[in-house]
Order: C-alpha cells, then structure tokens, then sequence
C-alpha cells in the first residue's frame, strides 16, 4: 500500500460523502490499516513489528492526505503549502522555498536556528510570508505539549510571532472528546494555540480554539485578511 492507495480511499469517500468526507477519516484509517496489514504479512519488514510500520506509515500519509485536502482550497485564497520534510532539506531548494524556509525558523541564540516540527506550512507566494503551520497526528495526546512549545517559540520573536500554529487529527485516542477527559491537554489547546481543528463526526465540546475540520478554511481567511 502506499499514498495513492490512501488517496484513492478518500476520494471514494468524498464521492459518497461529499464536503462531509473528512468525518470518514478515522473509517479511512482502519480500512488502510487492513489493506496494510495484509501487504505487511506478505513482505514483513525485517527487525520491525507490524504495529511499528504501521505507526510509521500512518503518520507520514495521514500528513499527506490533510496536505491533499487542504491545498485546493489554500490555493484558492491566493495562498500555497509546503510540506515541512520538504523545508529540511538542505540542498536544491528553489529561491521562493529557501526565503519561506528562513521566515519559519527559530532562533536560538548562539545555538542557532532551527525549524519547528510542522507537518504543512502555509504562506503567500508573492512575499514568502509565512501565515500559518500545522501539525497533524492521528493521535493528539503526545503532540498537543510539542505544538504548544512551538507557539511559544514563534510568539518569542518578532519575526514569527504573528504565525498562527494548528493542530489537525482525527483525535483517535478520543483526547479532546470530552472536556473533562484530559484537562491539561484542553487547557494548552485552548490557552496557547491558534485553533485545533478535529476529523471526526464524533459529538465534541467545540469553543473558539476547538472545531471540526469543516471551520478551518473560514478562520484562515480571516488570518488573511487581518494580514493585509
């Protein structure tokens, strides 16, 4: 199995379900899992488990398939989307690549700069600004403390702290399912990010800082026209 498979599972979800198709996402990710599952046990990857490869490719493709997503509509406000691996690299980054590359990093001091862990980086072509980062896991719990350091980080300089910082996730460990559940979670969700926007059609306590998915692309616009 690889991406276009994944790719391929969506769009057969969208045609069923149209606009409502990312609230199949957590169907999606256990129809993949068997699909990867099977292909697994035909070629098991040597010194590794199935539960590792299969933790390891969902969280490269389910990154790719909200880049999928998002992009059309991103484009359509005049804006573009990179995806955070390809910042990393080091060599055969073109001009407009290597200024966004420069106006997301983090200073350190005398230890440098260094890029945040963001999954998709949002920004307008024309000034290599960037808008926005998000962060995208199937599981919130472990990534919620992470993005909130970076928020922190860019809100440090005056060079980033206008960057807005997103979570998106299918909460599957069911995190922000309720507000009591993990209060501490909620609460850096709701103090020190931007919005957390979740894949689901589950019931969720929603507020300003948590919605469903369906939200995100109407709250980036009012990013970009406060930023103008």
């Amino acid at each position: 199995m690889n991406f276009e498979d994944w790719k391929n599972l969506y769009i057969a979800k969208k045609n069923q379900f149209g606009a409502d198709a990312y609230k199949q996402i957590p169907v999606l990710l256990q129809e993949a899992e068997v699909i990867h599952r099977e292909d697994w046990q035909k070629c098991p990857t040597k010194g590794k488990d199935y539960g590792q490869s299969w933790r390891a490719f969902k969280g490269k493709n389910l990154q790719k398939l909200i880049q999928y997503i998002l992009t059309d509509a991103i484009e359509g406000l005049g804006l573009k989307v990179v995806n955070g691996d390809t910042l990393e690299k080091t060599i055969n980054l073109s001009q407009e690549l290597s200024q966004v590359k420069r106006n997301v990093l983090v200073n350190y001091g005398n230890f440098g700069c260094y890029l945040p862990d963001a999954d998709i980086v949002i920004y307008q072509p024309d000034t290599c600004k960037v808008l926005a980062v998000i962060s995208s896991k199937a599981s919130l719990r472990e990534r919620i403390a992470q993005t909130g350091y970076w928020k922190l980080k860019f809100l440090d300089n005056e060079a980033t702290k206008h960057i807005k910082v997103y979570l998106v996730s299918p909460n599957g460990d069911k995190t922000l399912k309720e507000s009591r559940k993990s209060p501490k979670a909620r609460a850096i969700v709701e103090v020190e990010l931007d919005g957390t926007y979740l894949l689901t059609e589950e019931k969720i306590p929603e507020s300003e800082k948590i919605k469903l998915f369906e939200h995100f692309i109407d709250d980036l616009k009012k990013v970009l026209d406060n930023s103008e």
